[in-house]
């Protein structure tokens, strides 16, 4: 059973994925972050 050729992705679509795969991370790293500094914040009230 083999499988058909996987056609390359062009070089916009592997820009666009890029850009995808980047914006989720940088989404990832600013949640961790924003929590860090809330934490931060609420212990330093007390």
């Amino acid at each position: 059973m083999s499988q058909p050729p996987l056609s390359l992705p062009s070089a916009d679509e592997r820009r666009r994925a890029n850009l995808r795969l980047a914006l989720i991370l940088a989404s990832v790293a600013t949640t961790f972050l924003v929590g860090f500094v809330v934490k931060i914040v609420m212990l330093s009230a007390h």
